[in-house]
């Protein structure tokens, strides 16, 4: 049976973050903490950065969802990323990984092996290659930029869907998003110049968190944080062309389109297609 999700189901779910405010305990990549705390808060969600192990298990006991993202690896970190997978767990509260850099190194493929060992997170958000390279598909990432385009490792998050029993997003120029249900959305929202901005796919996999935490579908969430995201940034986009200005301007733009967007202009621009695979 094909899946059905309509923008009024997702708009719900963009309410529900503004209303509940929901703790997402993050322990991602120093070059993006700034702007992804910025970024929940902007969208009506609570973020904590920590990753001491210290106290890791316990601010995973009181969040509602839990951020991983490997984008500046260190040993600690992944030790305190191992901790808070294990804790979130033992809680069932959702659990996201961003495999930033997956296939770039033998050490970043190892980090994944391991996080993986330890838990399926909730969802896996990450560009075309790596998706394809934590599915085990042989590709060559040049940097955290994607070699392979979103559509090419539908294959793979589909077989990492099912390794996972979870859901896997694919970012692109269309946004894949898949489930162990063979559910399947593509969203064609998002402007070029999001890619020019650091830290808009990582606050992606951040915001994917705090709608885990609201709504119980990890599908239909990672749905509705794509889809908020790519309007938002076809809206600052177009507000910063209009004034003549560039990315710098789109960046603080995106922050106040992610708090002032409204439930008809999310509908309106809302490009959706719901399937199964």
């Amino acid at each position: 049976m094909t899946a059905s999700l309509c923008a009024a189901d997702l708009w719900s779910d963009v309410e529900a973050v503004r209303e509940r405010a929901p703790l997402v305990h993050s322990i991602t990549n120093l070059v993006v903490i700034n702007l992804n705390a910025n970024v929940l808060l902007a969208a009506g969600a609570s973020p904590v950065m920590a990753h001491a192990h210290e106290e890791v298990p316990a601010m995973v006991g009181i969040a509602q969802a839990l951020v991983l993202n490997i984008g500046t690896l260190d040993p600690y970190w992944v030790d305190s990323m191992k901790l808070a997978l294990a804790a979130a767990a033992q809680r069932d509260i959702p659990s996201v990984l961003d495999p930033v850099g997956a296939g770039a190194t033998p050490y970043r493929n190892q980090t994944l092996e391991a996080l993986l060992a330890v838990a399926s997170p909730t969802v896996i958000r990450g560009n075309g290659s790596e998706i394809m390279s934590t599915a085990g598909a042989a590709i060559r990432t040049r940097g955290v930029d994607s070699s392979a385009a979103a559509g090419d490792a539908l294959g793979a998050a589909q077989a990492l869907a099912q390794r996972t029993q979870g859901t896997v997003c694919v970012s692109g120029a269309v946004d894949h998003i898949l489930d162990a249900r063979k559910r399947w959305a593509r969203l064609s929202n998002g402007h070029p110049w999001m890619t020019r901005i650091t830290g808009v796919g990582c606050s992606a996999t951040a915001l994917v968190g705090a709608f885990c935490a609201v709504q119980p579908d990890a599908w239909r969430a990672t749905t509705a944080a794509m889809a908020y995201l790519g309007v938002v940034g076809e809206v600052a986009a177009e507000q910063a062309q209009a004034r003549g200005l560039g990315v710098g301007s789109m960046a603080v733009g995106l922050l106040d389109t992610l708090q002032l967007l409204d439930q008809a202009s999310f509908e309106q621009r809302l490009k959706l297609e719901v399937a199964s695979w």
